[in-house]
């Protein structure tokens, strides 16, 4: 200092003993400037004491001499102490060379520094909290000192705040809390350990609302709660607890929407490996759990991010039990958000613009305009529901009595993530079944929505009918049955479809009503003319279930019985059998043609689905069960074996017995007797248990006897050639089986069909003619497959 007058009212003692070394010479001049501080206070000279306190901060504390500003320092706290409380007037000029030093690089002064702040502090109280951002800010820097006495001081002054804030009614947190988003994203482990405690006292002040501004540190929270210390993870997991338990008090205060998507962002784990990420995903979880629990139908607009989230979880092993069942009870609850009422937001679109045409036209439009507008208003529905809602379209949860805000279903966000788990061929099985149960879900709750994505579904839906897993094939099967008779597949827009491998083309039939004959060159008529009325995906279906089963043999052999049976229950079996029958009647692969009746007619005679099906056959007194027998009948004319057991079934002995006769014309190859051997088993079957029975009537049904007389000649001498041959062994009087009178046959039968109306009559000799052309057929196949084989160069043997 060159003159005394340059730090007046400060005496010469005093400025030597502030820039002195030892810490005790600087105390005293502490002392003496506390004691002139006094004086002016008593004098109430405030122009004075902000001169001492300029003095102290611009020529000691700011200094570049380090005892300098160490006596600046001890010399402004002095000031503080003796201002008492008016210390408040005087606190930005007494706080901000205070934080200046806590940047220095000496780790002494930054002690000192951080020593004179607590006993500004302690003495100002209440009155620091407006600069509380600053000496937050400061704060946060020294948590993550590297020198242990700073960071002790610091802890101290860090207790001395939080009790001011505490125990005050006027902490602004409104302007805390940009600061407060600002740093809680530190990687430093101390600045989080004095971050996460400050939310903790904040949070447990009763004055202090921190409720409303969770949204904007949610976030951070749980990028804290993956930290490496456990001390750190344990008071994010208490913070996140209480934060959780009083959104559950006051639900209808809490801004469910602006978090939901910071949930469904730490509900997936990036990195498996880091134990610390599945406490972040099993929290974020239980977090969703109670938002969708308590938000309700507020997270439908998120439900393809919480999908996204959730689905994977659900195939977790007991390793990460406790996030699965949350993630399961997440799964369900949104699930049940989802009703009839989400199907039904195109009925006000379309009233709402029809009233726009009607206020928009000048005049009566014309037929060919109203036709137009019919035609294009479905498209413009589906433009407006696959909007994508973003946050600034949703309301927050609205208050108890209040009107809720109308919410929009995420649909096409929703079907887009289901497809992506189906495709996928690592989804685990829960995942695989969860994701079929909500697209079941969907098309009984929205079916008018949903058919308008069966075009996407359908083939990753026939794919997943070779899944390795029964559960999922079941569920499948569910959703398939559902979209072949949900009335809302009622259209006459299903077009074209791929088959599930992109190969084939479908020219779907048109649905036609019950009892209506098809017009006269319609699809309907040439591709199905005698399937039951479903709607406009059965047939669909059907062709494609085929098309499958003939790409995959393995699929046909292993599953094919299974899937079949399974369909026969959640669908009507004789739709089942009369359509695949019609199909089968036009397929081109004969072996395949041969295979598949052979398939069919072994579950038709041993299922215990079709026990009904199989009762409507045996008593052909109706004109639909002979329309069902003669569907059948073409088409089981691909496999000899399978007509005759399907005449036996339908007690069509006489005709059983001309098919028989007719065997000995056909090639008999190895195949063909393990199909006989397999016919004679299944007539020792329980469902044959009537034939039997009808084997002690001999007059009236000499023609049975001689058709299973026909079959013991066609076989060799087997062990199935034993068992029948006992069997007929049993029947009495054999000599009744000689060849009777045809008149007195012919009454017989007329008195067999009494109950029979006229209608049901069927013209078997035409039968017993298609039976010959398609094995006709089958033979010429055969000759030319055996034919090439011919033209293979011969094999010489050495």
């Amino acid at each position: 200092m060159s003159t005394e007058k340059d730090v007046s009212p400060l005496t010469p003692n005093i400025v030597r003993a502030l820039n002195d070394k030892l810490y005790e010479k600087r105390k005293v001049a502490a002392l003496e400037i506390e004691k002139l501080v006094r004086e002016f206070v008593a004098q109430n000279n405030s122009t004075q004491i902000r001169h001492v306190i300029q003095i102290l901060a611009s020529e000691f504390a700011l200094s570049q001499h380090p005892h300098s500003r160490k006596g600046g320092l001890i010399g402004l706290a002095a000031c503080s102490i003796a201002l008492g409380k008016d210390s408040g007037l005087y606190l930005k000029e007494l706080i901000e060379p205070v934080l200046t030093c806590f940047n220095d690089a000496d780790s002494r002064l930054r002690y000192y520094a951080c020593e004179a702040l607590y006993n500004i502090v302690k003495v100002a109280r209440g009155a620091v909290l407006p600069h509380f951002n600053l000496l937050f800010d400061g704060l946060s820097k020294l948590a993550a000192d590297p020198d242990p006495n700073v960071k002790s001081g610091s802890e101290l002054l860090d207790r001395l705040l939080k009790d001011i804030v505490t125990e005050s009614n006027k902490f602004d947190l409104v302007a805390f809390v940009p600061l407060l988003r600002e740093r809680i994203y530190s990687n430093n482990q101390y600045a989080r350990q004095f971050i996460i405690s400050w939310i903790h006292v904040l949070e447990s002040v009763p004055d202090i609302n921190l409720l409303d501004y969770l949204p904007e540190i949610l976030d951070g929270l749980f990028q804290i709660l993956g930290d490496n210390s456990k001390e750190i993870r344990r008071t994010c997991e208490v913070v996140l607890a209480e934060f959780l338990k009083e959104i559950k008090k006051t639900p209808s205060s809490v801004k469910f929407a602006e978090m939901a998507n910071v949930l469904v962002i730490h509900c997936q784990v990036a990195d498996e490996t880091k134990l610390t990420n599945d406490l972040i995903q099993l929290t974020a979880m239980t977090w969703m759990r109670e938002f969708i629990q308590h938000a309700g139908r507020a997270m439908l607009p998120y439900s393809s991010g919480i999908l996204t989230a959730v689905l994977p979880c659900l195939s977790y092993d007991d390793r990460k039990k406790n996030t699965k069942e949350a993630a399961s009870a997440c799964n369900h609850s949104l699930m049940k958000l989802v009703t009839p009422e989400d199907d039904d937001d195109d009925d006000a679109e379309e009233e709402e613009e029809e009233e726009e045409e009607k206020s928009g036209s000048t005049g009566t439009p014309s037929r060919e305009d109203s036709q137009l507008k019919t035609e294009t208003g479905g498209s413009d529905v589906l433009n407006m529901s696959q909007e994508s809602v973003g946050f600034s379209n949703i309301s927050f949860f609205a208050p108890g009595g209040a009107e809720r805000p109308q919410v929009t279903l995420d649909l096409d966000g929703i079907v887009q993530v289901l497809d992506r788990h189906l495709h996928d061929a690592s989804t685990g099985m829960m995942t695989r079944i969860a994701v079929l149960k909500w697209v079941y879900h969907l098309y009984i709750k929205t079916p008018r929505k949903m058919f308008r994505h069966t075009d996407g579904l359908f083939p990753v839906l026939l794919k997943t009918l070779s899944d390795e897993s029964d559960e999922v094939i079941l569920k499948d099967l569910e959703v398939l049955a559902e979209i072949a008779s949900s009335p809302a597949g009622q259209s006459d827009r299903s077009g074209s479809c791929d088959g599930a491998d992109g190969k084939l083309a479908l020219r779907v039939p048109e649905s036609i009503k019950p009892g209506q004959p098809p017009p006269a060159g319609s699809k309907a008529s040439d591709a199905s003319p005698s399937t039951p009325s479903m709607n406009s995906y059965f047939y669909k279906f059907m062709i494609n279930l085929l098309k499958r089963f003939s790409l995959e043999r393995k699929l046909l052999e292993v599953r094919g019985a299974f899937i079949i049976r399974q369909l026969c229950l959640l669908l009507h079996a004789e739709n089942i059998f009369h359509s695949m029958a019609d199909i089968l009647l036009k397929e081109e692969d004969l072996k395949f043609a041969s295979t598949m009746v052979q398939t069919l007619n072994t579950i038709l005679l041993t299922s215990t689905e079709l026990f009904q099906l199989r009762n409507q056959l045996k008593d052909l007194r109706s004109q639909e069960s002979c329309a069902l027998f003669c569907c059948l009948y073409r088409s089981w004319c691909h496999n000899p074996v399978a007509t005759v057991s399907l005449c036996f079934l339908t007690q069509n002995y006489k005709h059983a017995y001309d098919l028989i006769q007719k065997f000995g014309d056909l090639e008999v190859t190895v195949d063909f007797l393990m199909e006989v051997d397999k016919l004679v088993q299944l007539v020792e079957s329980p469902i044959f248990t009537y034939l039997r029975l009808q084997l002690l009537d001999v007059e009236n049904n000499p023609y049975l006897i001689k058709a299973l007389y026909g079959l013991l000649m066609l076989l060799p001498q087997s062990q199935a050639f034993q068992l029948l041959s006992r069997r007929l062994r049993c029947v009495p009087n054999p000599e009744l089986m000689r060849t009777v009178d045809e008149s007195k046959y012919m009454e017989s039968e007329e008195r067999a069909v009494s109950g029979r109306s006229s209608h049901t009559q069927m013209d078997y000799l035409e039968l017993l003619r298609h039976f010959d052309l398609v094995q006709s057929k089958h033979l010429e196949v055969r000759h030319q497959r055996s034919g090439r084989a011919s033209d293979l160069p011969d094999r010489k043997f050495m």
